[in-house]
């Protein structure tokens, strides 16, 4: 069987490589930039050069007796200045010194006296790209030290295409010689300063995403002060973070299967007690009878509590079954079921309006405040033997147009900073050593399925607690369709009668 055709992969190139091409081409561009005008400046200098040699000499033809120099000298003048012929104007008159070997055709005349730079870098690449080398051109220039005279000479191209060539070979050695230079010394320190800090930070986040629970894969500071080194704090703050997310989710995940293994159990030692508390109901003693229905309740509180107890980690809490709640009635069941009525020297005051109702869950609203009265007694403890006068915890309940407020405080050390930040997060924002911070985040999570706020009221003696419940939203649309309707479903006269 013919073997499997494997797709061609790719040549990558890694950063450093592209770096050092880059480098090349980037200095050969500026090579080449310099390039340009030296060679059109190099063109115009080598004419210079000639036109000056040739005023020399015509000075020496021109000082001969009556004009008349041997033919042979003239020869030798012309062959040392590279020129065919050479002749000295003043003003409209033009006078031939001395010319040998004169062409029958001239390609080019090149004014020196006026010569644009845009022009100058064209004509250079003309002689270099495109005149044949046995072209002959007249040049005509400035005498350099007589005013008004000019120098006129003919001369052949090839010796100006040859040291043309001669130039542009030695400005493309000596540019590759600066580029590889220039190109190493900029590869290298790029590559410390870049590159090689780049190549940590990938292979940091490669292992990290391999095992980003374990510590040691946290990147460590190179303590940079620059670009680099404040990518490596955010990335390093970034892992810790997430690893601390991810420990943190591995607890909750371990407690949700601890407490999924006891949820069965309890609840079958809370059915036991609820049908012993039956039991106990039937005894004719008054306070049996007294306490045995709030006994009951509790129990049947517990049992439904502990049913939901995976609801926060699990599953949403179920929408709350709104209906009007008396607000005073509820503060005094939560009194009861802390067992705060049993001379617990902790003060217990409230001052709510009077007939203060609420449209709330009953069992949710009760939670939330169970949670926080709770919170406020753990954080009387701290001071140690309790003082009435000192330890207390207020409630207060009032409305605020179509929103029911309630806040309860204590008179205890109040929420640290540390907490703050967490406040109602889970295990995040407790308020005491040892807690979960459980209480606060399901007491937020059951305020907000109302569409109510829960915050720490900042300013005050202790830790105040503010609950918002809005009323439920009315439609005022269907409202106003129902209203109309009616008016039109009235009987002719029936407003007036009204």
């Amino acid at each position: 069987m013919p073997a499997p055709e494997h797709p061609l992969r790719a040549v990558r190139v890694g950063l450093s490589g592209k770096l050092l091409l880059l480098t090349i081409v980037f200095v050969m561009v500026a090579e080449i930039l310099i390039y340009v005008p030296s060679i059109a400046n190099f063109r115009l200098n080598w004419l210079n050069d000639r036109l000056a040699a040739a005023h020399t000499a015509a000075l020496v033809l021109d000082a001969a007796p009556s004009g008349m120099v041997p033919e042979s000298l003239a020869k030798q003048i012309l062959d040392s200045i590279g020129a065919r012929a050479v002749a000295l104007k003043m003003g409209d008159q033009r006078r031939l010194l001395a010319a040998a070997n004169l062409p029958s055709k001239i390609e080019a005349d090149i004014d020196m006296r006026n010569v644009r730079w845009w022009r100058a870098i064209l004509d250079a690449f003309e002689v270099l790209l495109f005149d044949e080398p046995d072209d002959v051109i007249r040049v005509v220039g400035p005498a350099p030290m007589a005013e008004g005279q000019f120098i006129e000479i003919v001369l052949d191209e090839e010796p100006l295409h040859k040291a043309m060539l001669s130039f542009s070979v030695n400005i493309l050695l000596l540019s590759l010689v600066i580029s590889a230079v220039t190109a190493t010394l900029v590869f290298f320190a790029l590559h410390y300063l870049l590159v090689r800090p780049m190549g940590r930070i990938t292979a940091n986040m490669v292992a990290f995403r391999a095992d980003p629970e374990n510590p040691s894969r946290i990147i460590r500071q190179s303590g940079r002060h620059d670009e680099v080194g404040t990518a490596e704090e955010e990335l390093g703050a970034m892992q810790r973070e997430l690893a601390s997310m991810l420990h943190q989710k591995s607890r909750l995940a371990a407690l949700g299967l601890a407490v999924s293994k006891i949820n069965h159990d309890l609840r079958n030692l809370l059915a036991s007690a609820q049908l012993f508390s039956d039991q106990l109901s039937n005894l004719p003693d008054p306070k049996v009878q007294r306490f045995a229905p709030k006994l009951m309740h509790a129990l049947e509180r517990a049992i439904a509590f502990c049913q939901s107890t995976l609801s926060y980690g699990a599953a949403r809490e179920a929408p709350p079954e709104r209906k009007a709640v008396a607000v005073e009635a509820l503060i005094e069941e939560v009194h009861e079921s802390l067992g705060l009525s049993l001379d617990v020297p902790i003060r217990w005051i409230v001052s709510v309006e009077r007939g203060l109702t609420v449209q709330a869950d009953h069992d949710q609203l009760f939670r939330v405040i169970v949670n926080l009265t709770r919170n406020a007694m753990q954080a009387l403890e701290v001071h140690g033997a309790r003082d009435p006068a000192r330890d207390q915890i207020r409630i207060t309940g009032r409305r605020d147009g179509g929103v029911v407020v309630i806040e309860v405080s204590d008179t205890g050390p109040g929420v640290s900073e540390r907490a703050r930040s967490h406040l109602f997060q889970a295990f995040q924002g407790s308020t005491r050593a040892g807690g979960a911070g459980l209480g606060l985040a399901i007491a937020a999570e059951l305020v907000r399925a109302h569409g109510g706020e829960i915050r720490l009221v900042p300013g005050t003696i202790g830790a105040t607690f503010s609950i918002a419940i809005p009323d439920p939203a009315v439609d005022l649309e269907a409202r106003r369709a129902d209203e109309r309707q009616s008016r039109h479903e009235a009987p002719p006269g029936a407003e007036g009668v009204a």
